[in-house]
């Protein structure tokens, strides 16, 4: 999630629109109830660009098919597009929790994902997701890390002993429009945090990671 008040002009130009619109256009059909989603979003809420884009969100799909999950949790729920996209993957008999802070949100969550097919399939937590994560049982096949930066670091220890061996940990926007390839000012924590956890991440002899520079950046972890 980021609602960014400057984005880097090497940034936009390395992410050109048209290439994003062109690889959207030669990608798998966005379903109907995701186009909905994305519209009330950007009717409803006052930061749209939260959510997250459909070419990721076809990625989202595709690696949850690839994965079959048993059991995702998501860590940020926002309007519920990315849990739709993810809940695409799922067996019959998979879940997926998925967690947030924001009550408002809540009635268009409830909304749509009373509308799809995995309806039954999709576990909503109300509430911070460090007093959350505790409380679910793993062990998860799929983890997507979409909430505050600060925490990603903390979020990401408390899911790795929940992870299956060979399990996939996904954490959004960690290129933060740019801003992690700058010298960060002292006050800015998100931007300091997620630094530090794209460093941590490629040193860390318990996950392979991949960082792709798809939208505002997606960091791929497989658990060895």
């Amino acid at each position: 999630m980021h609602d960014p008040k400057m984005i880097n002009p090497k940034f936009t130009e390395a992410l050109s629109e048209q290439w994003i619109n062109y690889a959207t256009e030669n990608s798998e059909t966005i379903p109907e109830i995701l186009v909905a989603l994305e519209r009330e979003t950007h009717q409803k809420t006052l930061q749209p660009r939260m959510l997250s884009g459909a070419l990721q969100g076809r990625l989202l799909s595709l690696i949850s098919h690839l994965i079959s999950p048993k059991l995702i949790i998501e860590i940020g729920t926002y309007t519920g597009y990315a849990t739709l996209c993810l809940a695409e993957g799922l067996g019959e008999k998979g879940k997926i929790h998925t967690l947030d802070i924001n009550e408002e949100l809540v009635p268009i969550q409830s909304k749509f994902f009373n509308m799809s097919p995995f309806k039954n399939q999709i576990i909503s937590h109300l509430g911070p997701a460090l007093d959350l994560i505790p409380k679910i049982s793993g062990p998860f096949d799929l983890a997507f890390i979409d909430a505050d930066k600060v925490n990603y670091s903390t979020y990401f220890e408390m899911l790795l002993p929940k992870m299956n061996q060979g399990g996939l940990i996904l954490s959004d926007n960690v290129l933060w429009s740019g801003k992690v390839l700058e010298k960060a000012d002292p006050k800015d924590e998100s931007t300091i945090a997620l630094q530090l956890y794209n460093e941590k991440l490629k040193n860390d002899p318990r996950v392979k990671t991949v960082l792709l520079p798809l939208r505002d950046g997606l960091t791929l972890s497989w658990v060895c």
